[in-house]
């Protein structure tokens, strides 16, 4: 089932991807002469119009092959014929245009994913308290098990991240905590946040405010309207690529570890892991998942969609294109350090076999 997961994840987002330069391909005139779900050989296949559309052995993803992506085999005489609809014969921002539609849909996939989680509705935990940790803020002024935090100053308090963010960004500030105890009686209590260096998602140590205490687990289900759900995609997609980005400079500085590189292992490994929390975890994995695929895919390395935008820029700028060996050379050396990232990668996930270290 690992693999039934990973194939279905990873052919989706793939699909996906190459959907997008097949849809823009044909949009800006280029001809599209095959494209394939799956790649391999051929099981069956159909042509309508000019674009043969097969089913290839392995669904792990598919490509599209365009009319003239290279400069040079076009000696056929329809080929010649139909010269002006090849893709190196187009203006560079219609080249462009179709380059970086694999990326786009990625990202936008995400967003219709993460539009569909919260359209369906995501649970989120009500500020009930479940432990007190004894000598904190919170157990000296009187908190207890059940109490529901209902309002912290003047800001109205339901759910618990509402709480944790006010809590978190004032330590060593007196806030007023207007509490429902379990019995429905209401009482407001003065508790000051103690400042403790505690660790954040990429490691590094950060000063926050804490009172002790830990949710009850009590939680609702909260669903949104379309239009909301679409522009809470957005915004979350927006967040995981900011994270993304941020973390990927955070690796360059060495203080994201490189052994928490993963590749194709932990990809199959996450995706039954999420799986087994449900559909809405499984969909939302996917989209994360999607958006790394579609931000890496336009870094300006070559051989991905960005090193052929850096070719297009350099193009437009020296209104020539490079030369076939320039453009071979730098080819090769993007092959190689993908290769090496994908090598590192994996022996990052076989030693996480062997020494039974969890997931990141």
């Amino acid at each position: 089932m690992t693999i039934v997961y990973a194939v279905l994840l990873l052919g989706a987002l793939i699909f996906v991807h190459e959907l997008g330069h097949f849809i823009c391909a044909k949009a800006v005139g280029i001809k599209v002469t095959k494209f394939s779900l799956g790649i391999g050989p051929k099981l069956i296949g159909r042509k309508y119009g000019e674009t043969e559309y097969v089913l290839s052995a392995f669904l792990v993803g598919g490509y599209v092959k365009m009319h003239g992506e290279e400069m040079v085999g076009i000696d056929d005489p329809q080929e010649i014929e139909e010269k002006e609809r090849a893709f190196f014969t187009q203006p560079v921002y219609k080249r462009a245009i179709v380059v970086c539609a694999g990326s786009l849909f990625n990202i936008f996939f995400a967003v219709l994913l993460f539009t569909v989680i919260f359209f369906s509705g995501v649970p989120r935990y009500l500020s009930v308290i479940g432990d007190v940790s004894k000598g904190s803020p919170a157990s000296i002024a009187g908190l207890k098990t059940g109490d529901m935090i209902t309002k912290i100053g003047g800001t109205q308090i339901q759910y618990w991240e509402e709480m944790t963010e006010i809590i978190h960004g004032s330590p060593g500030q007196p806030l007023d905590f207007t509490i429902k105890a379990a019995n429905g009686t209401e009482r407001t209590l003065t508790i000051t946040p103690e400042g403790k260096a505690v660790k954040n998602i990429f490691g590094e140590e950060v000063r926050t405010g804490l009172i002790g205490i830990s949710p009850s687990g009590d939680s609702n289900k909260v669903t949104y309207g379309i239009f909301e759900s679409i522009v809470m995609g957005f915004k979350k997609t927006w967040e995981v690529i900011v994270l993304l980005l941020v973390s990927i400079v955070k690796l360059f500085q060495r203080v994201i570890p490189a052994n928490t590189i993963g590749g194709p292992i932990m990809i199959f490994q996450m995706a039954a892991k999420q799986s087994s929390g449900g559909l809405l975890s499984f969909i939302m994995f996917m989209a994360v998942i999607s958006i790394n695929l579609g931000v890496f895919n336009l870094f300006p390395i070559p051989i991905l969609d960005g090193g052929h935008m850096v070719y297009l820029a350099i193009e437009a700028v020296t209104k020539k294109p490079l030369s076939e060996q320039a453009v071979a050379i730098s080819q090769k050396i993007g092959l190689a350090l993908l290769l090496m990232l994908m090598a590192f990668a994996m022996y990052n996930d076989v030693i996480r076999i062997f020494t039974g270290d969890k997931l990141p």
